[in-house]
């Protein structure tokens, strides 16, 4: 069989990880499911297998992150690691496939040296008994067929980074069998970023929409740089039942000047606003119920508003993943428990996605 070092979003389904890891596989699932989501491609597991063994590192590197268990310090074993990874040639004709499927995302998008999302996929990633959701390496506003193949490079050696290494000898997962793919997306131009889980994370009631928000990039929300607004939604009703706002003084937004994504303040007049309207949140609380529907499980989403485009096109979705606390204790919803009322009924039926024969059907719009 054919080596497929290259897979577009569209190609790629959830029972793709093996070869495109759980952030592409989620992608393409969500592209098929008609969910709104930036284009891109992977470069697939395949191709990093090939790039090891071409190299002739893949021995060598097993060999070292085995030296764990005779005591060497976790930091040094994956310090060794990741330089044979960094100073490996990739494979010519990887490299080739690699230039010329951004050159293709570039033409798609009509715009030239298109800024991309260079992000890790890895084949142990999102899973829903363990997250290593951002634990090997993204770049953002990557721009120009250099700075990509370089950066999937880099991916490729934050398979090693101390904290994953350290993370697979916890949750007892053999390192010689996790292999990486890493997705190349059209940059959002992000408003306002965040995640959201289609439970409430306090209580587990999956009635409810958790939402958090802040100015620009997600990457402050998602590792708890940035302090976001909170919103709490009813799945059903879409009543906005909990809003906080908080002050905003900074944010991950795009620096002209520099071509980078940085942490910078926000303007004075926008620090204490929300940072989105109630349309968005209801909006958002609908593609919740969606995705949930789709994957019939609870889930995490990382979502954006592209400043660039018109509502409700504005708002698209970055990752979906399964919620991994809840979603492994029994479910308590209404949907379970035996209705004491006809609307009680009806709710239960909304919340499993059941449609209902009455006018209640209109309740939740999805």
């Amino acid at each position: 069989m054919s080596r497929k070092d290259i897979a577009w979003f569209e190609e790629c389904r959830k029972d793709d990880t093996p070869l495109v890891g759980g952030k592409c596989a989620s992608l393409g699932e969500l592209l098929a499911a008609e969910i709104r989501v930036p284009p891109g491609f992977a470069v697939t597991t395949e191709a990093y297998y090939h790039f090891l063994t071409r190299a002739g590192i893949k021995e060598p590197i097993c060999k070292v992150l085995r030296r764990i268990r005779d005591g060497v310090p976790v930091h040094e074993v994956g310090e060794e690691t990741r330089r044979m990874v960094l100073e490996a040639p990739i494979p010519a004709e990887v490299e080739a496939g690699i230039r010329a499927s951004y050159r293709a995302l570039c033409d798609r998008c009509g715009v030239e040296d298109l800024p991309v999302a260079v992000r890790s996929s890895a084949t142990l990633e999102d899973m829903a008994d363990a997250s290593f959701a951002g634990q090997q390496d993204t770049y953002l506003w990557v721009r120009g067929e250099d700075e990509v193949v370089d950066k999937v490079k880099r991916c490729w050696a934050s398979l090693f980074s101390d904290r994953v290494i350290a993370y697979r000898e916890e949750k007892g997962f053999t390192h010689e069998n996790v292999r990486i793919s890493v997705g190349v997306q059209k940059m959002v131009r992000a408003r306002t970023s965040g995640v959201l889980f289609t439970l409430n994370p306090v209580n587990g009631d999956r009635s409810k929409v958790a939402i958090n928000a802040a100015w620009g990039f997600g990457e402050g929300v998602v590792s708890g740089d940035i302090t976001p607004d909170d919103f709490l939604v009813d799945k059903v009703t879409f009543d906005i039942l909990r809003r906080t706002v908080v002050p905003k003084p900074e944010a991950y937004l795009l620096d002209p000047a520099a071509g980078r994504v940085c942490r910078m303040g926000v303007p004075e007049a926008d620090r204490a606003k929300p940072s989105l309207s109630d349309d968005e949140i209801q909006e958002l609380t609908r593609l919740a119920r969606r995705i949930e529907k789709h994957y019939g499980r609870p889930m995490d989403v990382e979502w954006a508003v592209d400043a660039d485009l018109p509502f409700p096109e504005s708002i698209v979705t970055l990752q979906a993943r399964p919620e991994t606390v809840w979603s492994q204790k029994p479910a308590r919803t209404v949907a379970k428990e035996k209705p004491k009322s006809a609307l009680d009924a009806i709710v239960g039926k909304l919340l499993a996605g059941v449609p209902v024969q009455n006018k209640a059907q209109t309740v939740g719009g999805v």
